[in-house]
């Protein structure tokens, strides 16, 4: 079971939302304490691509390699960060529907150590309120620019 999740409809076909979401570029938008996200390997994204993040916490910068683990084009792409014992790992799930493209979000962490109960249970409120609302800020950057361009 997924330590949080959310879903939202974005009235965009599938393809766009997959992509704006590969953008490396689009993501500081839709996750705002994230201050730069970089590919480290060479070729497309895809299973295997390594990245680097880079992250304003609590005022100080810090950094994260994060794994590509699953790709299925618009379908599903899942990232996993490991970092002092610290595993996250994000899966987005994509499903073209009538009304444009159905998102779920999930977000799984894990901690080792003695006292992971009590700092995972903090650890997932940061990053709940740090990313727990990246889908509904995705879908005000893609619906947003439909409104700007008039269409």
């Amino acid at each position: 079971m997924a330590d949080f999740q959310s879903s939202i409809i974005i009235r965009k076909p599938v393809e766009e939302v997959f992509e704006y979401l590969l953008t490396l570029e689009n993501i500081p938008a839709i996750m705002p304490n994230v201050v730069k996200l970089e590919k480290i390997t060479d070729g497309p994204i895809e299973k295997g691509t390594k990245l680097v993040e880079t992250r304003n916490v609590r005022g100080r910068e810090t950094k994260a390699e994060i794994d590509i683990t699953e790709f299925v084009p618009k379908q599903i792409y899942q990232t996993k960060s490991v970092a002092g014992g610290i595993t996250i790992i994000y899966t987005y799930f994509f499903d073209a529907i009538e009304e444009g493209t159905q998102v779920q979000f999930e977000a799984d962490v894990k901690i080792r150590g003695l006292f992971s109960f009590f700092s995972r249970r903090a650890l997932v409120k940061i990053l709940k309120q740090e990313d727990g609302y990246l889908l509904q800020y995705l879908q005000e950057e893609l619906e947003g620019k439909k409104e700007e361009n008039g269409e």
